[in-house]
C-alpha cells in the first residue's frame, strides 16, 4: 500500500469526499419514477431534472462563506454540522408529499454540502504537500466515483422498486458522523494562534488569476459535464433503454472510468504538466459526448460514458491541486470554497443552460455540442495557461 494511504486523515478525508457526490447523483435513476409520481403536477418537467441540482445552487452561494468561516473557527465544525444537516435534508424526500417541497429540501440540503466538501477539501490541503497532496487529490476523487458508483448502482435497484427509496440512501452521512470525528483532527494550521505555520507557503505571484482560471474551467466543464446525471435518462429512454437499472449502469461505469484515470493523475500530471493533463482530458470527454451523441444502443452510451468519466478523471484533480497549490495556507479555505462554488454552480446552471436547446434541437445535438464544447474549453485554457507565470516550485509541483 503507498505511504500516504497509511494516513488515516487520508481515508478521512476521502469519506467526506464520497458524499458529495452522493448529494446530486444518488437520485438520478429515479427521475422517470418521480415523473410519475408527480405526473399531475403540471410544472414536473421542469422541476424534477433540478432536484438532481438544485443543491448546487446553494452550495454555489455558500461555499465562498463557509471557506472563509472555515479559515477563522477551523476545520471541524462546519465538518461535523454539515453531516447532519446533510443526512436530515437528504432523507426529507423519503416522507414529504409535494415535489415543492422536496425541492426545498434539496436546497437545505446544500448547506451540509458546502460546509462538508469545503471543509474537507480544506483538510486535505493542511495535511498533505507536494506530490503527496496530489496524488491524495486523485485518490479522493477515485473515492468520490467509486462511493458514487455503488450509490447509484443501489439508487437505480431501489427506484426501480420505489421512486422515493433512493433518499434513504443519505443516512450514510450519520453513520460516517463518528467515524470522521475521530480520523479527522483539527490541524494546527487551522488553529487560533498559528500565524507562523499559515505564513510558510505563501503562495505563488499572482495566485489569485491561477485559482480564477482553475475555478472557472471547473465550473464550465461542469455545465457540459453535468449534460450525463440529467440528461442521460432521458436519452436512454428515447433509444429503448430507459429502465433506472440501464441508467445506474451507465453512470456506473463512468464513475469508474472515472476513479481509474484520477488514480493515475498524480503521476501523469508531471509527465503532461498543468496544461497538458487537462487537455488530455478534454480530448477524452469530447470523443466519449461524441460516442454518446450518436449511440443507438447501450454499448455505444457504456462507451461513451467511460471516455467521458476518464476525462473527468484527469480534468478535476489538476483544477482542484493547482489551486490548493498556487494559494496562500491561510487561505486555503476560501480557495476551496471558491472551487467547491464554481463546480456546483456548472452543476446548477447546467440544466437551465442546456434545456432550451435539447427543447429546440434534441437530445442527441446537445450531447454533440458537448463534444465541442469540451473542445473549445481545452483550446482556451491551455492558452491561458501558457501565459500564466510557472509555478514557483516546481519540485513540488503535483501541477
Amino acid at each position: 500500500m503507498e505511504r500516504i494511504l497509511r494516513d488515516p486523515r487520508a481515508w478521512g478525508v476521502m469519506l467526506a469526499a464520497m458524499l458529495t457526490i452522493m448529494s446530486n447523483a444518488t437520485i438520478t435513476p429515479a427521475l422517470i419514477g418521480l415523473q410519475q409520481v408527480f405526473a399531475d403536477n403540471p410544472h414536473a418537467h421542469r422541476l424534477i431534472p433540478l432536484l438532481v441540482t438544485a443543491p448546487s445552487l446553494i452550495v454555489a452561494l455558500v461555499a465562498p462563506f463557509a471557506g472563509v468561516i472555515i479559515d477563522r473557527i477551523g476545520r471541524r465544525p462546519p465538518l461535523l454540522a454539515g453531516l447532519v444537516v446533510y443526512a436530515l435534508a437528504g432523507t426529507a424526500g423519503l416522507y414529504l408529499h409535494s415535489l415543492e417541497a422536496i425541492l426545498a429540501s434539496r436546497l437545505a440540503l446544500g448547506l451540509g454540502v458546502a460546509a462538508i466538501m469545503t471543509a474537507q477539501a480544506t483538510l486535505l490541503g493542511d495535511y498533505f504537500a507536494g506530490p503527496a497532496r496530489g496524488r491524495l487529490m486523485g485518490y479522493q476523487v477515485a473515492a468520490t466515483n467509486i462511493g458514487g458508483m455503488a450509490f447509484v448502482t443501489l439508487a437505480g435497484v431501489l427506484a426501480a422498486q420505489n421512486a422515493r427509496l433512493p433518499f434513504a440512501i443519505y443516512g450514510l452521512a450519520i453513520l460516517l458522523l463518528p467515524i470522521l470525528s475521530r480520523l479527522l483532527p483539527e490541524p494546527p494550521r487551522a488553529v487560533k494562534g498559528s500565524d507562523p505555520v499559515q505564513v510558510a507557503a505563501p503562495g505563488e505571484p499572482g495566485w489569485p488569476g491561477t485559482v480564477t482560471i482553475m475555478a472557472a474551467a471547473a465550473g464550465l466543464t461542469f455545465v457540459i459535464f453535468y449534460m450525463v446525471p440529467t440528461l442521460l435518462p432521458y436519452l436512454l429512454a428515447e433509444i429503448g433503454a430507459g429502465a433506472p437499472q440501464q441508467t445506474g449502469r451507465a453512470l456506473s461505469v463512468m464513475m469508474l472510468a472515472s476513479s481509474v484515470l484520477a488514480v493515475t493523475s498524480g503521476w501523469v500530471r508531471p509527465i503532461l504538466g498543468r496544461i497538458g493533463t487537462p487537455l488530455a482530458g478534454y480530448a477524452l470527454l469530447a470523443v466519449g459526448f461524441w460516442l454518446v451523441s450518436g449511440a443507438q444502443g447501450m454499448k455505444q452510451v457504456l462507451a461513451g460514458a467511460a471516455l467521458i468519466g476518464a476525462g473527468l478523471g484527469l480534468c478535476m484533480p489538476t483544477f482542484l491541486t493547482t489551486a490548493l497549490n498556487a494559494a496562500p495556507a491561510r487561505h486555503r479555505g476560501l480557495v476551496s470554497g471558491l472551487m467547491t462554488a464554481a463546480v456546483f454552480l456548472g452543476q446548477f446552471l447546467s440544466p437551465l443552460v442546456l434545456q432550451p436547446m435539447v427543447e429546440k434541437w434534441g437530445l442527441p445535438a446537445v450531447f454533440a455540442l458537448g463534444a465541442r464544447g469540451c473542445i473549445a474549453l481545452g483550446l482556451i485554457l491551455g492558452l491561458t495557461l501558457s501565459r500564466r507565470p510557472q509555478p514557483v516550485d516546481k519540485a513540488r509541483s503535483a501541477h
